[in-house]
């Protein structure tokens, strides 16, 4: 990987991200606010080559126009979801490439938070968006849990060292509800701690590596047999299936506090 690879804060607690080669240009992911990619585009001395787009929601397209409009580049974004801005729409089985960065990412269709969230991935890298969150997954807003299970094992399958460069800083909080769902889970108390240190210092959890990922996410976890257990007191009833599972823990994090 020649290109740079920095998150830049947006809103509350959303990442852009920003790669850029050593020869000034650059590319963005989710650009939710085009005031952020601006100031680091100026700071750096960048020109913007594309902009790429996971889903519709306005935290992360909402900026895409305008940085299409005055750097003259083109946005990818997902075939099957309404973006405006989008001028090369994709699909699973495509392939992107940006000539100034050498980069190349294919495409990988993971709906569930939304019902044509799309990610790319190359280099060792994945750009999720808001579908797989560093110990924790997006809620279900347009699919089904069966098609959010389907999308984080595709995810999942990728090779331990990739990095996961998701959309928003809920580690701590995910990590939190993981603890509740794993209590003796040992990796997501280390994890926890070298989080929180992070945080503390004012840096970013992110992006996480996916091997780290499946020892403390419990929507990676769902065939496990702690998690099973965690999921059937829940429910209230024995759940062994895996989307069943799935399905109980995520009505548990819409309500965990």
């Amino acid at each position: 990987m020649d290109f740079g690879l920095t998150a830049l804060p947006a809103f509350r607690d959303n990442y852009i991200w920003l790669l850029q080669s050593p020869d000034g240009l650059a590319a963005v992911v989710d650009p939710g606010d085009a005031g952020p990619v601006r100031q680091a585009l100026a700071a750096r001395s960048l020109k913007l080559e594309a902009v790429l787009v996971t889903h519709h929601h306005a935290d992360h397209m909402g900026g895409a126009a305008e940085l299409a409009r005055e750097h003259g580049c083109p946005v990818y974004g997902p075939a099957t979801e309404h973006i405006e801005a989008v001028s090369i729409p994709l699909a699973e089985g495509a392939d992107i490439r940006l000539p100034g960065l050498e980069a190349r990412f294919r495409v990988l269709d993971i709906p569930g938070h939304t019902a044509g969230h799309i990610a790319f991935e190359g280099h060792g890298i994945m750009f999720c968006g808001d579908t797989l969150f560093s110990a924790g997954c997006g809620r279900l807003f347009e699919g089904t849990t069966g098609e959010m299970c389907a999308s984080l094992a595709k995810l999942a399958a990728l090779s331990d060292d990739t990095a996961v460069c998701c959309g928003h800083e809920y580690t701590l909080a995910n990590l939190r509800f993981a603890a509740a769902v794993e209590p003796d889970n040992r990796a997501i108390r280390d994890y926890a701690a070298e989080c929180t240190a992070r945080r503390a210092r004012g840096e970013p959890t992110l992006p996480a590596r996916l091997g780290r990922e499946r020892q403390v996410n419990p929507f990676l976890r769902c065939r496990m047999t702690a998690v099973q257990m965690a999921a059937s007191r829940q429910a209230g009833k024995p759940l062994t299936n895996e989307v069943d599972v799935f399905a109980a823990i995520r009505k548990w994090k819409d309500g965990f506090s």
